[in-house]
C-alpha cells in the first residue's frame, strides 16, 4: 500500500512539473554544485523513544543549519539515515558525512537523522511498584491499586561528561485524577493542567537523583512521562537581599551586645568570685574567733565564780559577827584579796579587748567580702538572650543560679549587719565595765586599809560592813550577766558553723562559675567574631552559588559528532511508552481504503 502512495506522489510530480525544461534544473544544479555553502550556527535537537522502564528504543536528530550563503553544506553524522525537511532535493551520505544544498531563500536548513546504537548522556531508569511488588510496565494496564513509581537518574560514563555537567533535565508526569488519586510526590512541583495532575521534577547538572511519586490507582492508563534536558544557562537576575543583609546586620549587631553583655557579666562574676574568696577568709577568720571566745568564756565564768564566791564569803563573815570585831588579821588579807580581784577583772578586760581586735579583723573581712558581690541589676531580658543564645545552657543556669545566690547572700547580711556590728560595742561596754569594776576593787582596797589603819571602833566596821555588802550584790548581778553573755556567745559559735560551711560552698561554686563564665566569654567572643561580617559572607555565599548557576561562559558541543562546528544549541526531548489497554482491532477504515479510486487517494495525499 505505501508503494502505491508513493507512485502515485511521483506521478503527480510529473505531471505538475513535466513542463519544465531539462535544462533549467540542469542548470540549477550545476551551479549549486559549483558553490560552497555558509552558515552562521547550527541546532540539534534530539529526539528520544523510551520504553516504560527508560530504556531507549530509538532516536533521531532534527539538525537546523541558520544559512548565510546558499550552496552545499557538509555536516557529520553517523545516521543510519537522513531525510530532507526543507525541500524535495536529495541528500548524499559519505562515510559520516551528510551532504545537501543549501537554495537560495533558504534562511534555515533543516534534516532529519536516524541514530542507531548510540547513547543518551544518561542512564534513566523508571521502576513500578504495585501493591508492594515489583511489576514490569507491560503488565500494569488495567490495574487497580496502590502504585509506586521510582524514577531514578545517573551519569552515562560512555558519553562524553559536558552534558551531564551542564545540563538541567526536567521530568514531567501528567496524571488523569479519574486513573491517580491521592497523589504524593515529596520532590516533585505539582500543578493542575486543565483536569489532570502535572508533576514536574528538575534534575541539577552533575546531580543523580533519585523521585517517587505514589498514588491509589483504577483501570491504570497513563500517559508519557517528558523528559527534555537543556543547558543550565537561562538567565537568573541577582536576588535582591538588602532587606536580608539588614536583617543579618541587625543580628550581628545583637550578638555583639550579647557579646558585650557577657564581658561585663564575666568581670561581674570574677569580682563575685573575688568577694566570695574573701568571705570565706573572713568567715574563717570570724569562726576561729568566735571560737576562742567560746572557749575563753569558760575559764571567764569560772573566774568570776570565783571572785564573786570570795565576796559572798567576806559578806558572810562580816556578816556573821556583827556585834564582835572581826580578826584583824582577816581584815588585813581582804584589801589582797580585793586586789587580786581586780587583777582578775583587769586580766579579762584584756582578754576581751584581744578578742575585740580579733573580731573586728574577721568581721571587717567579712563586710568587705559581702560589699565585694557586685550590685549589678542584671534583667530577666538579659538573661532570656543568653537562654536563647548558642552559648551552653548548663554554664547559663550555673550563672543564674549563682547570681541569685549571692544577691540573697548579700541581701541577708544587710539585714543583719547591725548586730554584727553592736558586737564591737558590747565587748567594748563589757571591758570598759570590767576595768571600771577593776578601778573601784583597787579603790576599795585602799580604803579598807585606810579605814583598818583609822579605825577606832564599830562605827567603821559599820561602814566597812556596808560597803562589802554592796559591792558583793553588784558583783552578784554582774556575774549573772557575763554567765548569759557568755552563752549567748557559744550558741553564736555553734550557728556560726553552719554559716561558714555554707559560705565556703559559695566560694566554691562562684570559683566554678567563674570559670564557666570565661568559657562562656570565649564562645560569645567566637560567635561575634564568626557573625561580625555575616551580611557580606551572606553576599559571597550568594554570589559564588550564583555562579556555579552561571553557565554564560558553556560553550555547547554536538552531540551527534565532534567533528561539528559553530554548534549553538543542543537540546533533548525524551518520551516513554504510555500504559494503555489495547483496543479491539477494527476493519472499517481498511475497507474504506481499497473502496477508493486512485483519485480519490492522490487528493487525500493533500487533505
Amino acid at each position: 500500500m505505501r508503494w502505491k502512495q508513493l507512485a502515485t506522489v511521483m506521478m503527480g510530480t510529473v505531471l505538475v512539473f513535466g513542463s519544465l525544461p531539462v535544462s533549467a534544473f540542469a542548470e540549477e544544479d550545476e551551479n549549486a554544485d559549483n558553490q560552497k555553502g555558509e552558515y552562521d550556527t547550527k541546532d540539534e535537537a534530539i529526539y528520544g523513544n523510551l520504553e516504560a522502564n527508560g530504556a531507549l528504543q530509538d532516536m533521531y536528530v532534527v539538525n537546523t543549519f541558520h544559512v548565510t550563503e546558499p550552496g552545499e553544506i557538509v555536516d557529520h553524522g553517523d545516521y543510519t539515515s537522513v531525510r530532507n525537511l526543507t525541500n524535495l532535493a536529495e541528500m548524499e551520505q559519505d562515510e559520516g558525512d551528510v551532504h545537501f544544498q543549501a537554495e537560495e531563500g533558504d534562511d534555515d536548513f533543516y534534516y532529519q537523522g536516524y541514530l542507531e546504537d548510540q547513547p543518551l548522556p544518561w542512564d534513566i531508569e523508571i521502576t513500578y511498584v504495585l501493591d508492594g511488588e515489583e511489576v514490569e510496565p507491560d503488565t500494569l494496564a488495567g490495574k487497580d491499586g496502590s502504585l509506586e513509581i521510582q524514577i531514578e537518574t545517573s551519569a552515562n560514563e560512555d558519553v562524553d561528561a559536558t552534558f551531564f555537567e551542564n545540563y538541567m533535565m526536567q521530568i514531567s508526569l501528567t496524571l488523569d485524577p479519574s486513573v491517580f488519586e491521592a497523589i504524593q510526590a515529596p520532590d516533585g512541583t505539582k500543578a493542575k493542567d486543565g483536569k489532570d495532575t502535572s508533576l514536574t521534577f528538575t534534575v541539577m547538572p552533575e546531580e543523580e537523583e533519585t523521585f517517587i511519586v505514589s498514588a491509589d490507582v483504577t483501570d491504570l492508563e497513563m500517559d508519557p512521562i517528558d523528559i527534555s534536558a537543556t543547558p543550565a544557562s537561562m538567565p537568573i537576575d541577582d536576588p535582591d537581599l538588602g532587606d536580608m543583609k539588614s536583617d543579618m546586620a541587625s543580628l550581628s549587631d545583637g550578638i555583639k551586645e550579647i557579646n558585650d553583655g557577657v564581658g561585663d557579666l564575666n568581670g561581674g562574676i570574677s569580682d563575685l568570685n573575688d568577694g566570695a574568696s574573701g568571705l570565706r577568709d573572713g568567715s574563717g577568720s570570724y569562726l576561729n574567733g568566735i571560737n576562742q571566745l567560746d572557749q575563753s568564756s569558760g575559764e571567764l565564768v569560772d573566774g568570776s565564780s570565783q571572785i564573786n564566791d570570795a565576796f559572798q564569803q567576806v559578806e558572810a563573815a562580816i556578816q556573821g559577827a556583827p556585834d564582835e570585831a572581826p580578826d584583824m588579821g582577816d581584815l588585813k588579807q581582804l584589801p589582797e584579796g580585793v586586789r587580786v580581784l581586780a587583777d582578775g577583772l583587769n586580766e579579762t578586760a584584756d582578754g576581751l579587748g584581744e578578742l575585740r581586735e580579733n573580731y573586728d579583723a574577721a568581721y571587717g573581712n567579712l563586710n568587705d567580702a559581702i560589699n565585694g558581690i557586685p550590685d549589678s541589676d542584671i534583667t530577666e531580658d538579659q538573661i532570656g538572650e543568653l537562654l536563647n543564645s548558642d552559648v551552653d545552657q548548663e554554664v547559663v543556669n550555673q550563672l543564674v543560679d549563682s547570681y541569685e545566690s549571692a544577691q540573697t547572700v548579700k541581701g541577708t547580711y544587710e539585714g543583719v549587719k547591725e548586730a554584727f556590728a553592736a558586737v564591737t560595742g558590747t565587748l567594748d561596754d563589757v571591758s570598759g565595765s570590767l576595768r571600771e569594776m577593776a578601778d573601784g576593787a583597787n579603790a576599795t582596797a585602799t580604803e579598807i586599809e585606810n579605814g583598818l589603819a583609822d579605825m577606832d571602833g564599830l562605827d567603821e566596821l559599820d561602814e566597812l560592813q556596808s560597803s562589802v555588802s554592796e559591792f558583793a550584790s553588784q558583783y552578784q548581778s554582774f556575774h549573772q550577766g557575763l554567765v548569759e553573755y557568755t552563752g549567748g556567745v557559744s550558741d553564736l559559735a555553734s550557728n556560726y558553723q553552719d554559716i561558714d560551711e555554707g559560705i565556703g560552698g559559695l566560694a566554691d561554686g562562684t570559683n566554678s562559675l567563674e570559670n564557666g563564665a570565661w568559657e562562656l566569654k570565649e564562645g560569645t567572643e567566637e560567635l561575634e567574631a564568626e557573625t561580625s561580617d555575616m551580611p557580606d559572607e551572606l553576599q559571597s555565599e550568594v554570589d559564588e552559588m550564583m555562579d556555579e548557576f552561571d553557565a554564560s561562559d558553556f560553550e555547547p558541543i554536538s552531540f551527534v559528532s565532534g567533528d561539528n562546528k559553530d554548534v549553538d544549541v543542543v537540546q533533548f526531548a525524551l518520551q516513554t511508552e504510555s500504559i494503555e489497554v489495547e483496543e479491539p482491532e477494527t476493519t472499517e477504515d481498511t475497507d474504506e481504503e481499497e473502496d477508493k479510486g486512485v483519485w480519490e487517494r492522490f487528493l487525500d495525499l493533500f487533505r
